[in-house]
């Protein structure tokens, strides 16, 4: 592979230095280039490729950015990079000089201090890369991820952040980094860096996962990894990039990772896998040798660090890799999710109490109970015998059923702690009531349907109640698939069932059951078993395959319940049809 030390051709190149801040010392950066200079394609400017990113289409965005092997000195990324980051980010954009607001917060000067910067806890210390940044450079990572943690208090653990400012920091500015970071940490639709040790743990078996079933090199690793087990070397598949890799490699892997989120990050892991088996297959090769004497692990890092394919033939095979979808690996992950927490709590293990890492009500939602605790009591309005007894949820499914407090209190915290956790960081609000709104599925879209996530509690004209946590916004009933069609189901495997009187009771998807041996997923769910929510003008349905859940009719007045294989509940009142007393639909403000 033609490489040449970037010392040796500044007289060649004299605007090599400019490529990069002065907080970088490029003179151990290796350019590298893949291909003779005939041969290649003209490689596209940033002019070019801004209308794609002004108009949304992110499809073309992608494919571009994946064909484009901008060297490593390329001026592109100075603009593209903070770009794409921008795409991410979620609400209000920041006003200018906010970050130095910060900054002067926080240390109470924007001058850089001499001494080192104190690191917050989540960030872990033998991770703490700093590529080829110089001294300050490093002190202007520190300080970016310092104010980030005072931002965010949320962060709990991401041995990831600090390699990504890094690198980040390269190509820009501090306050341009802080603002990247901010936008990436925050983003919705897609996930880019984890920020508990729970979903750093899903994060790994994960790639275990799919890896089982996209990568026949997985067994071949399985074989060699002998004593120590598989686990031990997934656990460490973000150091093969962030930390193994050469850095021209890392930095194309970036140029997809800030558009496209972690799953580039899954695809690089298994095409190293893939390429790793190919070179260590051979019992004669130096690979397999390594592998041997000093374990997979080192074999892995150190086959890292001497990648023989360039970065376009890394992103070739990784992007090459077939029903890999983004929609796979969410399923994948949200059921590797679920299962962990499920073990946390049936086994009693003990996890780093934090908001994202515990399954019962956080901290802030205990504050917020005792904040309202008075409306745990019965009161009586003048108008009318209203028991507003639910906090966070002070509804009318409850109207007439005088219960103690303390059972109230207790069938608070169940149905609080069944939550995900980290919607229990929001405040519920009440979206629609057959009380005041009216019986009209019309009325229910609008007032629900772009809310994600929302819980809907039903209670029947026998007292019974019950409901569900649905994932995902109703609105998706009317996207359409790639022939064109409406969906006729969508959701995600975070929805679930349950029934909270006369019974108290939880139906998850069965998907994060099956199969789930120490925190595994099994991702050969049928899809009979994966039928969560789906709704046109006339009804809606919440959990299908042999019969549904919970069907509604387009009056919000007469439904039905039955056993289905997506939650494998029982009917969720003995009759199995129902006429709806009250229905009440809750979102999340700020989720």
């Amino acid at each position: 592979m033609p490489s040449v030390m970037l010392s040796a051709v500044l007289e060649e190149e004299p605007d090599l230095y400019e490529a990069f801040p002065p907080h970088v010392d490029p003179t151990g950066i290796t350019i590298l280039t893949d291909s003779p200079p005939g041969k290649k394609a003209p490689l596209k400017t940033f002019e070019e490729i801004q209308p794609l990113i002004q108009q949304a289409r992110k499809r073309e965005l992608k494919l571009l950015i994946r064909e484009n092997s901008w060297p490593i000195n390329s001026p592109v990324r100075a603009s593209l990079w903070p770009a794409l980051c921008r795409q991410h980010q979620h609400g209000k954009s920041m006003l200018d000089g906010f970050y130095w607001d910060m900054v002067t917060q926080v240390f109470g000067t924007v001058e850089l201090p001499d001494k080192p910067i104190m690191l917050p806890p989540f960030v872990e210390a033998t991770h703490c890369l700093g590529y080829h940044l110089t001294r300050k450079g490093r002190a202007v990572a520190d300080r970016v991820v310092s104010v980030l943690g005072y931002a965010c208090p949320d962060i709990t653990y991401s041995p990831s952040l600090y390699p990504i400012t890094a690198a980040l920091l390269h190509f820009m500015p501090e306050e341009e980094c802080y603002h990247c970071m901010a936008s990436l940490v925050a983003s919705k639709e897609k996930m880019f860096i984890t920020q508990t040790k729970l979903l750093n743990e899903v994060t790994w078996k994960t790639v275990m996962q799919i890896a089982k079933k996209h990568a026949s090199a997985a067994q071949h690793l399985s074989r060699l990894s002998g004593a120590i087990g598989p686990e031990r070397i997934y656990a460490d598949w973000q150091w093969w990039i962030l930390a193994a890799l050469p850095f021209p490699h890392l930095v194309r892997v970036l140029d997809c990772f800030f558009h496209e989120g972690i799953k580039v990050f899954y695809r690089v892991a298994l095409a190293i896998l893939i390429l790793f088996n190919k070179h260590a297959s051979n019992q004669n090769s130096e690979w397999y040798a390594e592998a041997t004497k000093n374990g997979v692990d080192h074999a892995i890092d150190k086959f890292c660090r001497n990648m023989p394919a360039s970065p376009t033939k890394l992103l070739r095979t990784a992007f090459s890799i077939r029903a890999l979808s983004s929609q796979y690996i969410s399923r994948v992950f949200i059921k590797t999710e679920m299962t962990l927490k499920s073990k946390a709590v049936i086994t009693g293990a003990r996890l780093v109490r934090s908001r994202s890492s515990d399954n019962l009500p956080t901290s802030q939602s205990q504050v917020n109970i005792q904040m309202m605790s008075h409306t745990l009591t019965i009161r009586e309005s003048p108008r009318s015998s209203h028991l507003a007894i639910w906090f966070p949820f002070p509804n009318a499914v409850f109207k007439d059923q005088h219960h103690h407090a303390s059972d109230l209190r207790q069938k608070l915290f169940t149905l609080w702690s069944w939550l995900p956790v980290r919607i229990t960081m929001y405040q519920p609000v009440l979206l629609y009531t057959t009380e005041e709104h009216g019986c009209s599925l019309t009325t229910f879209y609008v007032r629900v349907e772009h809310h994600e996530p929302t819980l809907l509690m039903i209670k029947t004209c026998n007292n019974e109640v019950f409901g569900a946590y649905c994932s995902t916004r109703w609105f998706e009933r009317n996207q359409k698939d790639e022939r064109g069609n409406r969906q006729a189901y969508f959701g995600t495997g975070e929805t679930f069932l349950f029934s909270l009187h006369p019974h108290r009771a939880k139906y998850p998807w069965v998907g994060c059951l099956e199969d789930g041996k120490e925190g595994e997923a099994d991702a050969r769910t049928p899809h009979a078993n994966s039928l969560f929510m789906a709704a046109d003008n006339t009804m809606i349905t919440i959990g299908g395959g042999d019969g549904q859940a919970i069907w509604m009719d387009e009056n919000i007045r007469f439904g039905k319940t039955d056993r289905c294989s997506t939650f494998n509940n029982p009917p969720l009142c003995p009759s199995g049809d129902f006429e709806i007393r009250v229905l009440e639909v809750y979102g999340f403000s700020g989720a």
